[in-house]
Protein backbone atom coordinates (compact mmCIF):
# COMPACT_ATOMS: atom_id res chain seq x y z
CA UNK A 1 0.00 0.00 0.00
CA UNK A 2 1.38 3.47 -0.83
CA UNK A 3 1.60 6.32 1.80
CA UNK A 4 -0.93 7.83 -0.51
CA UNK A 5 -3.49 5.23 -0.26
CA UNK A 6 -2.35 5.14 4.12
CA UNK A 7 -3.51 8.33 4.20
CA UNK A 8 -7.00 7.59 3.04
CA UNK A 9 -7.47 4.94 5.06
CA UNK A 10 -10.33 6.49 8.44
CA UNK A 11 -7.90 7.35 11.51
CA UNK A 12 -8.14 5.26 14.90
CA UNK A 13 -6.91 7.37 17.82
CA UNK A 14 -6.08 4.86 20.68
CA UNK A 15 -3.55 4.87 23.53
CA UNK A 16 -1.04 2.18 25.19
CA UNK A 17 -3.17 0.02 27.38
CA UNK A 18 -6.45 0.98 26.72
CA UNK A 19 -8.80 -2.48 26.64
CA UNK A 20 -11.32 -0.79 24.28
CA UNK A 21 -8.86 0.00 22.04
CA UNK A 22 -7.61 -3.26 22.08
CA UNK A 23 -11.08 -5.02 21.63
CA UNK A 24 -11.79 -2.47 18.37
CA UNK A 25 -8.33 -3.17 16.65
CA UNK A 26 -9.42 -6.55 17.11
CA UNK A 27 -12.74 -6.25 15.54
CA UNK A 28 -11.60 -4.04 12.84
CA UNK A 29 -8.57 -6.68 11.84
CA UNK A 30 -10.97 -8.95 12.27
CA UNK A 31 -13.56 -8.14 9.66
CA UNK A 32 -10.57 -6.52 7.27
CA UNK A 33 -11.47 -3.02 7.70
CA UNK A 34 -8.40 -0.68 6.79
CA UNK A 35 -7.47 2.23 9.09
CA UNK A 36 -4.39 4.12 10.07
CA UNK A 37 -3.44 3.61 14.18
CA UNK A 38 -2.10 6.62 15.96
CA UNK A 39 -1.09 5.85 19.04
CA UNK A 40 -1.35 9.32 21.09
CA UNK A 41 0.35 7.69 23.87
CA UNK A 42 3.80 8.16 21.80
CA UNK A 43 2.49 11.22 19.99
CA UNK A 44 1.58 14.73 21.42
CA UNK A 45 0.89 15.88 18.02
CA UNK A 46 -1.46 12.75 17.66
CA UNK A 47 -3.65 13.76 21.08
CA UNK A 48 -3.95 17.24 19.97
CA UNK A 49 -5.36 16.35 16.65
CA UNK A 50 -7.69 13.63 17.78
CA UNK A 51 -8.94 16.49 20.66
CA UNK A 52 -9.31 19.22 18.33
CA UNK A 53 -11.31 16.99 16.00
CA UNK A 54 -13.29 15.02 18.52
CA UNK A 55 -13.58 17.41 21.33
CA UNK A 56 -12.46 15.09 23.82
CA UNK A 57 -9.81 12.89 25.52
CA UNK A 58 -11.42 9.87 25.84
CA UNK A 59 -10.07 7.00 23.19
CA UNK A 60 -10.68 5.12 21.20
CA UNK A 61 -12.05 7.72 18.81
CA UNK A 62 -12.50 6.60 14.75
CA UNK A 63 -12.04 9.62 12.15
CA UNK A 64 -13.79 8.37 9.16
CA UNK A 65 -13.28 10.75 6.66
CA UNK A 66 -14.70 13.49 8.91
CA UNK A 67 -17.09 11.54 10.47
CA UNK A 68 -16.05 11.45 14.18
CA UNK A 69 -17.02 8.60 16.79
CA UNK A 70 -15.56 8.70 20.02
CA UNK A 71 -15.09 6.96 23.45
CA UNK A 72 -17.11 3.98 21.46
CA UNK A 73 -17.07 0.34 22.14
CA UNK A 74 -17.75 -2.21 19.44
CA UNK A 75 -21.91 -2.24 19.87
CA UNK A 76 -21.38 1.70 19.29
CA UNK A 77 -19.14 0.99 16.36
CA UNK A 78 -20.88 -1.70 14.21
CA UNK A 79 -24.12 1.08 13.51
CA UNK A 80 -21.30 3.42 12.99
CA UNK A 81 -20.01 1.15 10.14
CA UNK A 82 -23.12 0.19 9.09
CA UNK A 83 -23.76 3.97 8.72
CA UNK A 84 -20.51 4.26 6.56
CA UNK A 85 -21.86 1.65 3.74
CA UNK A 86 -18.85 -0.76 5.66
CA UNK A 87 -20.12 -4.18 4.82
CA UNK A 88 -19.64 -7.17 7.71
CA UNK A 89 -19.59 -9.86 7.58
CA UNK A 90 -22.07 -11.09 10.03
CA UNK A 91 -24.40 -8.00 9.58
Amino acid sequence: MSTTDVDQLPVLYVKQGCKACEEIIAFLDEHGIGYREVDISDRASGRTEMERKSGQREVPVLDWHGRVLSGFDKDELVPFLQSRDVKLEDS
